[in-house]
């Protein structure tokens, strides 16, 4: 998980000033300064990524990747639905996963204009990549959607 971790923390880096509102690039920047000047023991600011996008589609690994993801975003359990779905329907199914949990958001009709959507994926390396997607106008569901037959089983519980 620590590569992966870093490879993130590259993504992030990259990724952050293209899409956070200023306030919160504001807050890293200042939580950076403050750790370099004062005291390098300054735990730095983790924007919220909440504010820039609302959906996620995580790489759908494994659930420890779907747990630390979670906690280290600090999502709720409905930003991180579509991907333990996924994985519960069709299981590691690498990289691909972020696929079927957009089609699982667009299934449960969550899809509407304005939306944007953060697809988390890594790779082998470890590499990590995003793209991100945004909703031009209201996404019905798909009739050939993965999800078509059974999206009203879901979300289901999952046992700890």
């Amino acid at each position: 998980m620590a590569i992966a971790g870093g490879a993130l923390k590259t993504n992030i880096t990259t990724l952050g000033p293209l899409v956070l509102p200023l306030s919160e690039q504001l807050l890293f920047f200042a939580t950076l300064v403050a750790k370099k000047l004062f005291n390098s023991k300054v735990k730095p600011y983790i924007p919220d990524f909440k504010l820039a996008f609302d959906h996620f589609c995580i790489h759908a690994g494994g659930r420890a990747v779907i747990d630390e993801l979670e906690k280290n975003l600090q999502l709720l359990p409905v930003h991180v639905e579509a991907s333990r779905m996924t994985l519960h329907r069709f299981g590691n199914t690498s990289s691909s996963s972020i696929w079927y949990e957009l089609a699982y958001t667009e299934a449960k009709g969550r899809m509407q204009k304005g939306n944007r959507v953060w697809q988390i994926a890594f790779g082998s390396g470890f590499k990590c990549n995003s793209a991100v997607w945004e909703a031009l106008q209201n996404v019905k569901p798909s009739l050939h959607s993965p999800w078509e037959d059974c999206i009203d089983r879901y979300p289901v519980e999952i046992v700890v």
